[in-house]
């Protein structure tokens, strides 16, 4: 498995298309997604197998990640917001610098992930100061389809970070 850093690092080549869009633009340079827009046409957004409750007793729950039906491209290169909960991937001090934004509590610690195209990695390069795990933001960036696997589940999406707020 590759080292978060690597998996970053290549992430954010394969976003940057040139300069991040300045903070002050993306007050209202954005499009608004929402999780099901993240799915094909036809696909739930969240599996009915996701829906059920679990022994928290089990084993590893990135085992029982259902699979993934395909992405949506259109929105590669553009700059997002979504919403979403925090799922702390790497730190800076007390900041995070990269997580996986999720759409329900839960999602990859307590619950089996959702699929791939239901997961998105988010990298920041000034560590965002939250309040822990689970939580609920906005997140506003460049936006992309980036396939890789983390000790918690595949990931179908990255979004580079440039405007992370409590939601």
């Amino acid at each position: 498995m590759v080292g978060p850093r690597f998996r970053r690092r290549e992430m954010l080549a394969a976003l940057a298309a040139g300069t991040l869009v300045p903070k002050t633009a993306l007050a209202k340079d954005y499009i608004d997604l929402e999780w099901g827009d993240l799915v094909p046409p036809g696909q739930p957004a969240i599996p009915p197998v996701i829906m059920d409750l679990i022994q928290h007793d089990g084993p590893s729950l990135s085992s029982e990640q259902p699979p993934s039906q395909g992405v949506r491209t259109e929105w590669n290169g553009k700059i997002v917001r979504l919403p979403g909960f925090v799922v702390p991937i790497e730190y800076s001090g007390t900041g995070v610098t990269a997580f996986i934004l999720v759409p329900f509590v839960g999602a990859c610690v307590h619950v089996p992930p959702p699929p791939a195209n239901q997961l998105v990695f988010v990298t920041t390069p000034e560590p965002y100061e939250g309040s822990g795990l689970f939580e609920p933001v906005n997140v506003i960036g460049m936006f992309g389809t980036a396939s890789m696997t983390t000790q918690l589940a595949d990931i179908a999406y990255a979004l580079s970070a440039e405007h992370i707020e409590r939601f």
